[in-house]
């Protein structure tokens, strides 16, 4: 990813095995990076490593037929201070230096010439995932730590659901050139989140905490200070705070559920599951 001319060069050589055929018909690109201990490496990975793919790509004998791009509702930032579902006409305003990438990688894909789709998914959990984990330990050990004082309107998307997303949209030629918010299509509130995974659980009590956002803003900036001098990235960090201050993130996702796409998981369901495959594995 780092060598423009190396990826050119490796792409034209496998595309010399398949005359007349485009080397890949369909690419997902999924790679990126949503925590890093160097801030720097957000844009690098995010953003200038999807634009020398595309630079490959597009030079290909026979390009892909479509690339799909999975960035994040994090592109669009903090836009909505009141019950308005962020939908993806509305203006990008990135308040993360993470978003930010992210939205510069959609501005590469969307000026590179090759057919796109942009999905953007709200919170992702699931079996594998590392961020939600966190919280999910916390809950079963029998706290339940919600970021700020008021209430935090949350929406989630399981991660098979995302997947299932991104092979929906290939089918369908009306998704080219267009961009799609993928979730559930609920709004929990965190309370909610927080008494649900207790109630899967089985725990019967659980201290449910809010903890202040300049409590929280302090251990963050302790977070980062602690991943710059040890090289080890933490889930708390500066770049994280705006995504914890935000009290809004509604959705509307209903452009893709016209597509055709419907969510196999709702909350309740894709939690089950994410903390069925968590105790099997011993990390709860």
């Amino acid at each position: 990813y780092y060598d423009a001319e190396q990826m050119r060069s490796a792409f034209h050589a496998l595309s010399t095995h398949y005359p007349g055929e485009p080397l890949w018909h369909y690419v997902i690109h999924n790679a990126g990076i949503t925590k890093t201990a160097r801030l720097e490496e957000f844009q690098e990975v995010n953003a200038e490593h999807t634009l020398r793919l595309l630079s490959a790509l597009i030079d290909l004998p026979q390009p892909p037929e479509r690339f799909v791009l999975m960035s994040s509702l994090s592109s669009y930032g903090d836009i909505h201070h009141d019950d308005t579902p962020l939908r993806a006409d509305d203006p990008q305003r990135p308040t993360t230096r993470y978003g930010r990438s992210k939205c510069l990688a959609e501005h590469y894909t969307e000026q590179s010439g090759l057919p796109f789709t942009i999905l953007l998914p709200t919170g992702v959990y699931g079996p594998g995932d590392k961020d939600y984990l966190m919280s999910l330990r916390g809950i079963a050990g029998g706290i339940n730590a919600m970021a700020g004082c008021q209430t935090q309107y949350l929406t989630f998307v399981h991660g098979a659901d995302v997947a299932r997303a991104a092979l929906h949209v290939l089918s369908r030629p009306e998704a080219e050139g267009e961009r799609y918010i993928v979730s559930d299509g609920a709004t929990y509130t965190d309370i909610e989140y927080g008494r649900l995974v207790q109630r899967l659980l089985g725990r019967r009590r659980v201290l449910h905490l809010r903890v202040p956002l300049p409590l929280l803003w302090g251990v963050c900036q302790l977070g980062s200070l602690w991943a710059r001098l040890s090289g080890k990235v933490t889930p708390l960090n500066r770049d994280k705070y705006p995504i914890l201050a935000q009290r809004n993130w509604r959705c509307d996702p209903s452009p893709l559920i016209a597509l055709g796409w419907r969510p196999r998981y709702d909350l309740e369901e894709g939690l089950r599951d994410t903390l069925e495959v968590a105790q099997a594995q011993g990390l709860l």
